[in-house]
Protein backbone atom coordinates (compact mmCIF):
# COMPACT_ATOMS: atom_id res chain seq x y z
CA UNK A 1 0.00 0.00 0.00
CA UNK A 2 3.29 2.53 0.82
CA UNK A 3 4.53 1.78 -2.63
CA UNK A 4 1.14 2.50 -4.34
CA UNK A 5 0.66 5.80 -2.41
CA UNK A 6 4.09 7.12 -2.70
CA UNK A 7 4.03 6.36 -6.39
CA UNK A 8 0.80 9.09 -5.77
CA UNK A 9 2.87 11.31 -4.40
CA UNK A 10 4.86 11.66 -7.38
CA UNK A 11 1.92 12.19 -9.52
CA UNK A 12 1.35 15.68 -7.80
CA UNK A 13 1.85 18.76 -10.38
CA UNK A 14 5.57 19.08 -11.06
CA UNK A 15 5.78 21.80 -12.98
CA UNK A 16 6.24 24.32 -10.29
CA UNK A 17 8.39 27.36 -9.50
CA UNK A 18 10.04 25.59 -6.69
CA UNK A 19 9.58 22.07 -5.50
CA UNK A 20 9.52 21.47 -1.94
CA UNK A 21 11.73 21.50 0.81
CA UNK A 22 10.89 18.26 2.77
CA UNK A 23 12.87 17.11 6.03
CA UNK A 24 12.17 13.95 8.47
CA UNK A 25 13.82 12.72 11.40
CA UNK A 26 13.68 10.86 14.74
CA UNK A 27 12.43 13.59 17.91
CA UNK A 28 14.71 11.47 20.45
CA UNK A 29 18.12 11.71 18.17
CA UNK A 30 17.85 13.98 15.71
CA UNK A 31 18.92 11.55 13.64
CA UNK A 32 17.61 12.62 9.58
CA UNK A 33 15.75 9.69 7.79
CA UNK A 34 14.97 11.88 5.15
CA UNK A 35 16.28 14.95 3.46
CA UNK A 36 15.45 17.04 0.05
CA UNK A 37 16.08 20.72 0.00
CA UNK A 38 16.38 20.99 3.67
CA UNK A 39 18.56 23.54 3.60
CA UNK A 40 17.17 25.95 1.16
CA UNK A 41 16.28 29.12 2.73
CA UNK A 42 12.16 29.28 3.39
CA UNK A 43 9.50 31.96 4.31
CA UNK A 44 8.14 30.83 7.22
CA UNK A 45 4.86 32.01 7.57
CA UNK A 46 2.67 31.48 10.67
CA UNK A 47 4.73 28.35 11.16
CA UNK A 48 6.94 31.44 12.72
CA UNK A 49 4.93 31.12 16.35
CA UNK A 50 6.73 27.79 16.88
CA UNK A 51 9.34 30.23 18.03
CA UNK A 52 6.80 32.95 19.46
CA UNK A 53 5.30 29.88 21.64
CA UNK A 54 9.33 28.80 22.37
CA UNK A 55 10.31 32.36 23.36
CA UNK A 56 6.87 32.79 25.93
CA UNK A 57 6.79 29.28 27.74
CA UNK A 58 10.63 29.55 27.98
CA UNK A 59 9.93 33.43 30.16
CA UNK A 60 6.96 30.97 32.16
CA UNK A 61 9.43 28.55 33.02
CA UNK A 62 12.07 31.24 33.89
CA UNK A 63 9.48 32.95 35.70
CA UNK A 64 9.69 35.85 33.93
CA UNK A 65 6.26 35.28 33.08
CA UNK A 66 3.34 33.90 33.92
CA UNK A 67 0.19 32.05 32.21
CA UNK A 68 -2.39 33.96 33.91
CA UNK A 69 0.28 37.32 32.84
CA UNK A 70 -2.04 39.82 30.86
CA UNK A 71 -0.34 40.11 27.47
CA UNK A 72 -1.49 43.45 25.62
CA UNK A 73 -2.44 43.87 21.98
CA UNK A 74 -1.03 46.47 20.02
CA UNK A 75 -2.92 48.97 17.47
CA UNK A 76 -0.47 47.18 15.28
CA UNK A 77 -1.71 44.04 15.67
CA UNK A 78 -5.06 44.32 15.96
CA UNK A 79 -4.90 45.93 12.03
CA UNK A 80 -3.01 43.47 10.56
CA UNK A 81 -4.50 40.76 8.24
CA UNK A 82 -5.74 37.98 8.53
CA UNK A 83 -6.55 39.18 12.70
CA UNK A 84 -9.89 37.00 13.28
CA UNK A 85 -9.97 37.09 16.70
CA UNK A 86 -11.68 40.58 17.97
CA UNK A 87 -9.34 41.76 20.62
CA UNK A 88 -9.35 45.09 22.09
CA UNK A 89 -6.08 47.15 21.87
CA UNK A 90 -3.04 48.35 23.75
CA UNK A 91 0.70 48.17 23.44
CA UNK A 92 3.85 45.77 22.40
CA UNK A 93 6.72 45.72 20.71
CA UNK A 94 7.39 43.93 17.96
CA UNK A 95 11.12 44.45 17.96
CA UNK A 96 12.13 43.64 21.29
CA UNK A 97 10.62 40.09 20.47
CA UNK A 98 11.77 39.68 17.74
CA UNK A 99 15.18 40.18 19.22
CA UNK A 100 14.83 37.69 21.71
CA UNK A 101 12.84 35.41 19.14
CA UNK A 102 16.41 35.78 17.14
CA UNK A 103 18.70 35.25 20.47
CA UNK A 104 16.64 32.03 21.11
CA UNK A 105 16.82 30.68 17.45
CA UNK A 106 21.17 31.57 17.56
CA UNK A 107 21.28 29.83 20.69
CA UNK A 108 19.89 26.38 19.71
CA UNK A 109 22.09 26.62 16.47
CA UNK A 110 19.14 27.67 13.96
CA UNK A 111 21.78 29.30 11.72
CA UNK A 112 19.73 29.91 8.73
CA UNK A 113 17.12 32.31 10.87
CA UNK A 114 16.24 35.27 11.47
CA UNK A 115 13.30 36.87 12.34
CA UNK A 116 11.48 40.38 12.61
CA UNK A 117 8.05 39.52 13.76
CA UNK A 118 6.02 37.18 15.99
CA UNK A 119 3.34 36.04 13.48
CA UNK A 120 5.12 35.41 10.42
CA UNK A 121 2.92 37.84 8.04
CA UNK A 122 5.02 38.12 4.85
CA UNK A 123 8.61 40.16 5.79
CA UNK A 124 12.01 39.66 3.17
CA UNK A 125 14.19 39.19 6.23
CA UNK A 126 11.50 36.59 8.02
CA UNK A 127 13.84 33.76 6.84
CA UNK A 128 13.88 30.38 7.91
CA UNK A 129 14.46 26.38 6.62
CA UNK A 130 13.16 22.79 7.16
CA UNK A 131 16.53 22.08 9.09
CA UNK A 132 15.99 24.87 11.26
CA UNK A 133 12.40 24.50 11.76
CA UNK A 134 12.76 21.09 12.52
CA UNK A 135 15.97 22.15 15.43
CA UNK A 136 13.06 24.47 16.41
CA UNK A 137 10.30 21.30 16.52
CA UNK A 138 12.79 18.97 18.64
CA UNK A 139 13.86 21.85 21.03
CA UNK A 140 9.98 22.13 21.91
CA UNK A 141 9.18 18.45 22.44
CA UNK A 142 12.38 17.80 24.18
CA UNK A 143 12.68 21.02 27.12
CA UNK A 144 9.28 21.40 27.25
CA UNK A 145 6.81 18.48 27.54
CA UNK A 146 4.43 20.20 30.02
CA UNK A 147 3.02 21.64 27.09
CA UNK A 148 2.67 19.04 24.56
CA UNK A 149 -1.30 19.67 24.57
CA UNK A 150 -0.63 22.90 22.54
CA UNK A 151 0.50 21.23 19.81
CA UNK A 152 -2.41 19.43 19.00
CA UNK A 153 -5.13 21.37 20.35
CA UNK A 154 -8.60 20.75 17.98
CA UNK A 155 -9.19 24.39 17.79
CA UNK A 156 -9.95 27.48 20.32
CA UNK A 157 -13.72 29.14 21.11
CA UNK A 158 -13.95 32.58 21.98
CA UNK A 159 -17.49 33.81 22.19
CA UNK A 160 -19.15 32.67 19.33
CA UNK A 161 -16.08 32.23 16.98
CA UNK A 162 -14.43 28.71 16.62
CA UNK A 163 -11.45 28.34 15.21
CA UNK A 164 -10.37 25.19 13.90
CA UNK A 165 -6.45 23.25 13.81
CA UNK A 166 -5.37 23.82 10.42
CA UNK A 167 -3.46 20.92 10.55
CA UNK A 168 -5.34 18.13 8.81
CA UNK A 169 -3.74 15.53 10.16
CA UNK A 170 -4.64 15.81 13.65
CA UNK A 171 -7.06 13.48 13.77
CA UNK A 172 -6.87 11.63 11.18
CA UNK A 173 -3.33 10.65 10.66
CA UNK A 174 -2.62 7.67 13.38
CA UNK A 175 -0.56 8.94 15.91
CA UNK A 176 -0.23 12.61 15.07
CA UNK A 177 0.24 14.87 17.75
CA UNK A 178 1.76 18.15 16.39
CA UNK A 179 2.93 20.62 15.39
CA UNK A 180 1.95 24.06 13.57
CA UNK A 181 0.68 25.39 9.48
CA UNK A 182 1.55 28.21 7.56
CA UNK A 183 1.38 30.13 4.27
CA UNK A 184 1.60 33.12 2.98
CA UNK A 185 1.47 33.82 -0.97
CA UNK A 186 5.56 34.40 -0.83
CA UNK A 187 6.23 30.52 0.94
CA UNK A 188 3.54 28.43 -0.35
CA UNK A 189 1.67 25.80 2.01
CA UNK A 190 4.15 25.10 5.41
CA UNK A 191 3.75 22.26 8.01
CA UNK A 192 5.90 21.30 10.86
CA UNK A 193 4.22 17.72 11.70
CA UNK A 194 4.33 15.29 14.19
CA UNK A 195 3.68 11.73 15.22
CA UNK A 196 4.46 9.19 17.71
CA UNK A 197 3.64 5.46 17.09
CA UNK A 198 5.58 2.52 19.63
CA UNK A 199 7.47 5.32 21.80
CA UNK A 200 8.85 6.51 19.07
CA UNK A 201 8.03 10.25 17.62
CA UNK A 202 8.81 11.88 14.52
CA UNK A 203 9.01 14.96 13.17
CA UNK A 204 8.20 16.32 9.72
CA UNK A 205 9.11 19.22 7.78
CA UNK A 206 6.95 20.19 4.71
CA UNK A 207 7.75 23.89 3.09
CA UNK A 208 6.63 25.09 -0.20
CA UNK A 209 4.02 22.59 -0.95
CA UNK A 210 1.15 23.83 -3.61
CA UNK A 211 -2.08 23.24 -1.59
CA UNK A 212 -3.30 22.27 1.96
CA UNK A 213 -4.12 18.78 0.87
CA UNK A 214 -0.79 18.40 -0.95
CA UNK A 215 0.91 20.18 2.39
CA UNK A 216 -1.33 17.17 4.27
CA UNK A 217 -0.13 14.67 2.30
CA UNK A 218 3.84 15.05 1.84
CA UNK A 219 3.92 15.30 5.62
CA UNK A 220 1.97 12.10 6.37
CA UNK A 221 4.57 10.42 3.90
CA UNK A 222 7.57 11.65 5.31
CA UNK A 223 6.26 10.65 8.53
CA UNK A 224 5.21 7.33 6.85
CA UNK A 225 8.42 6.89 5.59
CA UNK A 226 10.62 7.45 9.40
CA UNK A 227 8.16 4.86 11.06
CA UNK A 228 8.84 2.15 8.47
CA UNK A 229 13.07 2.79 8.70
CA UNK A 230 13.94 0.23 11.24
CA UNK A 231 13.08 -2.40 8.27
CA UNK A 232 15.38 -5.12 7.53
CA UNK A 233 16.57 -2.98 4.38
CA UNK A 234 17.31 -0.03 6.93
CA UNK A 235 20.95 -0.49 6.77
CA UNK A 236 21.02 -0.27 2.73
CA UNK A 237 19.96 3.46 2.95
CA UNK A 238 22.82 6.20 2.93
CA UNK A 239 23.55 7.74 6.31
CA UNK A 240 22.32 11.28 6.45
CA UNK A 241 23.36 12.48 9.89
CA UNK A 242 21.89 14.56 12.36
CA UNK A 243 19.79 17.62 11.60
CA UNK A 244 22.15 19.50 13.57
CA UNK A 245 25.33 17.85 10.34
CA UNK A 246 23.09 19.43 7.31
CA UNK A 247 25.02 22.04 5.84
CA UNK A 248 23.45 24.98 4.84
CA UNK A 249 22.78 26.51 1.26
CA UNK A 250 23.74 30.23 0.56
CA UNK A 251 20.86 31.08 -1.39
CA UNK A 252 17.62 33.65 -1.53
CA UNK A 253 14.51 31.72 -0.50
CA UNK A 254 11.94 31.40 -3.45
CA UNK A 255 9.23 33.93 -4.00
CA UNK A 256 6.12 31.51 -4.63
CA UNK A 257 3.86 34.46 -4.94
CA UNK A 258 2.74 34.10 -8.65
CA UNK A 259 2.22 30.72 -8.58
CA UNK A 260 0.27 30.78 -5.15
CA UNK A 261 -1.74 34.00 -5.37
CA UNK A 262 -0.68 35.13 -9.07
CA UNK A 263 -4.00 35.80 -11.76
CA UNK A 264 -3.53 32.86 -13.48
CA UNK A 265 -5.93 31.36 -10.56
CA UNK A 266 -9.43 31.16 -10.64
CA UNK A 267 -8.73 32.33 -6.36
CA UNK A 268 -5.31 33.11 -4.80
CA UNK A 269 -4.91 30.43 -2.21
CA UNK A 270 -5.54 30.36 1.27
CA UNK A 271 -4.86 28.59 4.31
CA UNK A 272 -8.77 28.64 4.58
CA UNK A 273 -8.32 25.70 2.21
CA UNK A 274 -7.81 23.28 4.97
CA UNK A 275 -11.60 23.76 6.39
CA UNK A 276 -13.17 22.60 2.88
CA UNK A 277 -10.26 19.93 2.56
CA UNK A 278 -12.03 17.13 3.47
CA UNK A 279 -15.93 17.63 1.96
CA UNK A 280 -13.95 19.12 -1.46
CA UNK A 281 -11.34 16.12 -1.97
CA UNK A 282 -12.01 14.00 -4.64
CA UNK A 283 -12.70 10.11 -3.55
CA UNK A 284 -9.69 9.46 -5.92
CA UNK A 285 -7.09 11.82 -4.75
CA UNK A 286 -3.90 11.29 -3.61
CA UNK A 287 -4.66 12.63 -0.28
CA UNK A 288 -8.15 10.88 0.06
CA UNK A 289 -6.70 7.61 -0.78
CA UNK A 290 -4.14 8.27 1.71
CA UNK A 291 -6.55 8.87 4.22
CA UNK A 292 -8.72 5.60 3.57
CA UNK A 293 -5.73 3.67 4.15
CA UNK A 294 -5.54 4.25 7.92
CA UNK A 295 -7.58 2.11 10.22
CA UNK A 296 -6.73 1.98 13.39
CA UNK A 297 -4.70 -1.29 14.35
CA UNK A 298 -7.46 -2.92 16.45
CA UNK A 299 -9.21 -5.66 13.30
CA UNK A 300 -12.53 -4.43 12.12
CA UNK A 301 -11.83 -0.71 13.34
CA UNK A 302 -13.23 2.02 11.46
CA UNK A 303 -12.16 4.43 9.79
CA UNK A 304 -10.37 7.63 11.16
CA UNK A 305 -12.67 10.39 10.52
CA UNK A 306 -12.60 14.19 11.50
CA UNK A 307 -14.69 14.26 14.77
CA UNK A 308 -11.79 12.33 16.64
CA UNK A 309 -10.25 15.70 17.18
CA UNK A 310 -12.60 16.65 20.01
CA UNK A 311 -13.58 19.76 21.42
CA UNK A 312 -12.28 23.45 20.97
CA UNK A 313 -10.64 24.87 24.16
CA UNK A 314 -12.20 28.51 25.83
CA UNK A 315 -9.86 31.16 25.24
CA UNK A 316 -10.47 34.74 26.43
CA UNK A 317 -9.42 38.26 27.20
CA UNK A 318 -8.38 39.00 30.63
CA UNK A 319 -7.15 36.85 33.22
CA UNK A 320 -10.52 35.59 34.39
CA UNK A 321 -13.13 34.13 32.67
CA UNK A 322 -16.44 35.86 31.79
CA UNK A 323 -19.30 35.00 33.90
CA UNK A 324 -22.18 33.23 32.38
CA UNK A 325 -24.69 35.28 30.22
CA UNK A 326 -21.92 38.64 29.92
CA UNK A 327 -20.10 39.28 27.25
CA UNK A 328 -16.50 39.20 26.79
CA UNK A 329 -14.74 43.06 27.61
CA UNK A 330 -13.03 44.30 24.61
CA UNK A 331 -14.28 41.74 22.46
CA UNK A 332 -16.57 41.83 19.56
CA UNK A 333 -17.47 39.20 17.00
CA UNK A 334 -15.58 40.39 13.64
CA UNK A 335 -17.39 41.41 10.82
CA UNK A 336 -16.90 41.01 6.74
CA UNK A 337 -15.74 44.16 4.81
CA UNK A 338 -19.07 45.94 3.36
CA UNK A 339 -19.49 44.79 -0.22
CA UNK A 340 -17.41 41.57 -0.06
CA UNK A 341 -18.80 38.13 0.82
CA UNK A 342 -17.90 36.81 4.30
CA UNK A 343 -14.96 34.74 4.71
CA UNK A 344 -13.07 33.06 7.33
CA UNK A 345 -14.94 34.89 9.93
CA UNK A 346 -17.90 33.93 9.17
CA UNK A 347 -16.95 30.45 9.17
CA UNK A 348 -16.00 30.16 12.63
CA UNK A 349 -19.54 30.65 14.34
CA UNK A 350 -20.61 27.08 15.37
CA UNK A 351 -23.53 27.66 13.17
CA UNK A 352 -20.96 26.97 10.16
CA UNK A 353 -18.86 24.75 11.49
CA UNK A 354 -20.41 21.42 11.08
CA UNK A 355 -17.75 19.96 13.71
CA UNK A 356 -17.87 22.12 15.98
CA UNK A 357 -19.96 22.39 19.31
CA UNK A 358 -23.37 22.73 18.84
CA UNK A 359 -25.24 25.02 20.45
CA UNK A 360 -25.29 25.04 24.30
CA UNK A 361 -22.38 22.07 24.42
CA UNK A 362 -20.09 22.90 27.21
CA UNK A 363 -16.18 23.38 26.08
CA UNK A 364 -13.29 21.23 26.25
CA UNK A 365 -11.34 21.49 29.87
CA UNK A 366 -8.67 23.66 29.18
CA UNK A 367 -5.10 23.37 29.67
CA UNK A 368 -2.72 24.98 32.64
CA UNK A 369 -3.87 28.91 32.40
CA UNK A 370 -7.24 28.56 30.40
CA UNK A 371 -10.50 28.55 32.35
CA UNK A 372 -13.58 27.54 31.58
CA UNK A 373 -17.40 29.15 30.99
CA UNK A 374 -20.70 28.51 29.33
CA UNK A 375 -20.85 30.60 25.84
CA UNK A 376 -23.38 33.79 25.94
CA UNK A 377 -25.38 34.02 23.19
CA UNK A 378 -25.63 38.20 22.85
CA UNK A 379 -27.42 38.96 19.86
CA UNK A 380 -25.11 42.04 18.71
CA UNK A 381 -22.77 43.03 21.94
CA UNK A 382 -22.22 46.63 22.13
CA UNK A 383 -19.15 47.98 21.52
CA UNK A 384 -17.41 48.68 24.86
CA UNK A 385 -13.99 50.30 25.42
CA UNK A 386 -10.61 48.25 24.92
CA UNK A 387 -9.19 46.72 28.05
CA UNK A 388 -5.56 47.52 29.61
CA UNK A 389 -4.59 44.48 28.87
CA UNK A 390 -5.52 41.47 26.99
CA UNK A 391 -4.45 37.81 27.33
CA UNK A 392 -3.69 36.25 23.66
CA UNK A 393 -3.68 32.61 23.43
CA UNK A 394 -4.27 31.37 19.75
CA UNK A 395 -1.22 31.16 18.33
CA UNK A 396 -0.91 27.05 18.84
CA UNK A 397 -4.64 26.58 17.49
CA UNK A 398 -3.70 28.21 13.65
Amino acid sequence: MWAALAGAATALPATRAAAEALLVIEAESGKVLYAERATQPWYPASVTKLMTAYVTLRAVREGRLALDTPLTVSTNAVAQAPVKMGFGTGTGSIENFAELMNRNAQRLGMIQTSFVNPNGLPADDQITSARDLAILARALIREMPEYDYYWHLPGIRMGKMVQRNYNTLIGRYPGADGMKTGFICASGFNLVASATRDGRRMIAVVLGAPSSAARALKAAQLLERGFNSNTGLAWLMPTLGTVESLQPVNAEPPNLRDEMCGGHRKRPATEDEDDTITANSSPDSPYAVFLSSLRPKSKGGALLQEDHMGEPVLVYTGTKPPAPGTVQAGWSEPKAKAGKKKTATARLTPAKDKNGPKEGASSAAAPPGDGAAAKPKPKKPAAKPAPAAATQQTSQAR
